[in-house]
């Protein structure tokens, strides 16, 4: 810390926020000007780790523990802390407004009986607490009578299997831990995109997604296509494993089939348990379903009403074909683009980065990679013998939305500031051809995205850089403003795509220097069918 540094933590005593608001008091916090770090957490063991690694005073947080919270902030000046702390204040402590209430505020519920007290009418809690905390809460929902969206992680996996047996007898949803996006009753929850009412659309789809960032993508994809979406259900994404038995996407597939409005179920996981998976997909009965089961090569054996698909991409198509609707050209318009940018590098460029901010855009992008260019090292890889760190001269993907990257900052959703240095790093790599980023608009995301990331992609393209390959998740209703998020990053010398999977083939084709790669309909299911 350099003595023109002005640091301060404030803690607050037996103070709980969600995740969510801290990250908005966060965020609040590094938006001001001559502010160098921030951030508002509980004082759990691993927060106040990260204090001291960056070099806050540990006098300031003796004795706090994990049921107090912390404003933190580094800046230039004692002005601009001041003026962070107390944008981080408010952010973080806004009133809410009571239901009907007509902008009278009052204060945060204690509990969730006293939640319930006061939204008698309400049917879904959304519990996001400390993972020691969350098993309780969810129980005390099921026995309100409430379905429940448990953002929780840390939950172990026999509470889950407690939870969600007990959910399945009484008809209630458990969707999750670690379930960060739904939509009921055309309501958003979490992150979301905003897709438009069914009666707007032709045809209408239930999403049933062991996957966030992947119910994201295929309710955005089906959206742009004019396919209504009428619930989006997230599952946690250890739902469909051979433990707990699909508990809730037999659940949810079953409620689906049972709605006159959906006309067809799409289903998105990374590979599950077959055994389970069949059983899911069977609860659909006359329904048709899509199941995009991401890199899954086995086949189901499932009805003639199921279709399996590999991607979320060709989930998305299929089930505008199970609906007769006309399938667009993904790649449309992309072979110049990538042409382009092959024109742009030197022939010493040969690898591929990817930094992602979804964990299921980051394995479909490690999927596709790995099918068209071979092994890709990650965070989280496909095969355990892949972990990061990496050795020279290979492909990379990252997911900068896992708890290594996160802790003590922002979710990169949410300050795409936190791929920056990233982003820079990776553009001064000599070898590096092609860096994939993906921007997910919606509730919950960054009010601007490309204005954070956009000139840092124009600067490192500038001379003969790498290109920067970017997808952009959302939807015309989402506030960010879907097309002009895309024609910032266009301006900035980008390639931008259609889909997270043609921005994985857009990067390949740039590395091999074959722009045919960005029009590949099918991917090998093997490596030893791969052309090296």
């Amino acid at each position: 810390m350099t003595p023109s540094t002005s640091a301060a933590v404030l803690l607050f005593p037996d103070t709980y926020l969600d995740s969510v608001v801290q990250l908005s008091g966060t965020r609040a916090m590094r938006e001001v000007p001559g502010v160098d770090w921030a951030a508002v957490a509980m004082a759990t063991e691993a927060n106040l780790a990260t204090l001291r690694d960056e070099g806050f005073d540990p006098a300031d947080w003796d004795g706090a523990g994990p049921g107090d919270l912390f404003l933190a902030v580094r800046a230039d000046t004692d002005a601009a802390r001041d003026a962070a702390q107390e944008a981080g204040r408010a952010a973080a402590f806004a009133p809410r407004t009571a239901a009907g209430g007509a902008g009278l505020a009052e204060p945060d519920p204690r509990s969730l009986a006293e939640a319930v007290g006061r939204q008698a009418t309400s049917n879904v809690a959304v519990i996001s607490v400390p993972g020691d905390y969350a098993a309780l809460e969810t129980h005390q929902a099921l026995g309100a009578g409430l379905d429940v969206l448990l953002f929780s992680d840390n939950v172990s996996l026999d509470d889950e299997v407690e939870l969600k047996t007990r959910a399945a007898a009484l008809g209630r949803l458990v969707m999750g831990p670690g379930a960060g996006t739904a939509m009921l009753g055309h309501t958003c929850l979490g992150f979301a995109n905003v897709v438009a009412p069914v009666a707007q659309r032709t045809g209408a789809v239930g999403v049933v997604a062991a996957a966030g960032t992947g119910a994201q993508e295929v309710a955005s994809l089906l959206d742009r296509h004019g396919v209504g979406v009428t619930q989006v259900i997230g599952l946690g994404g250890r739902d469909l494993s051979a433990r707990v038995r699909g508990l809730m996407g037999r659940l949810a597939v079953r409620t689906l089939a049972a709605d006159p409005a959906t006309d067809a179920i799409l289903l998105v996981s990374k590979p599950p348990d077959p055994d389970v998976a069949r059983a899911v997909v069977a609860e659909a009965g006359d329904t048709p379903l899509v199941a995009a089961l991401i890199g899954m090569d086995e086949s189901l054996g499932a009805p003639v009403t199921v279709v399996q698909a590999p991607t979320l991409e060709a989930g998305a198509l299929a089930t505008l074909g199970v609906l007769g609707r006309p399938a667009p050209d993904p790649a449309a318009g992309l072979r110049a683009q990538v042409e382009e940018a092959i024109a742009a590098i030197g022939p010493e460029r040969t690898l591929v980065r990817g930094l992602y901010s979804g964990g299921t855009l980051c394995y479909e992008s490690l999927v596709v990679l790995d099918r068209v260019l071979g092994p890709v090292w990650s965070n989280t890889p496909l095969d355990h013998d892949l972990a990061v760190p990496a050795p020279p001269g290979s492909h990379v993907c990252l997911d900068l939305g896992e708890e290594e990257y996160t802790q003590g900052r922002p979710h990169p959703m949410i300050d795409p500031e936190a791929r920056l240095e990233h982003l820079r790093e990776q553009g001064r790599d000599p070898d590096v051809a092609a860096i994939v980023l993906d921007v997910v608009l919606g509730y919950g995301a960054h009010p601007d995205p490309a204005a954070a990331l956009a000139g840092e992609c124009a600067r490192i393209t500038t001379g003969g850089g790498p290109r920067v390959v970017v997808y952009v998740l959302g939807t015309e209703g989402d506030p960010q403003d879907l097309e002009a998020q895309r024609r910032a990053f266009r301006d900035a010398g980008c390639v931008v795509t259609g889909t997270a999977a043609r921005a994985a083939l857009a990067a390949a084709a740039i590395a091999r220097r074959e722009p045919g790669i960005v029009e590949l309909t099918a991917l090998p299911a093997q490596a030893a069918e791969r052309a090296r």
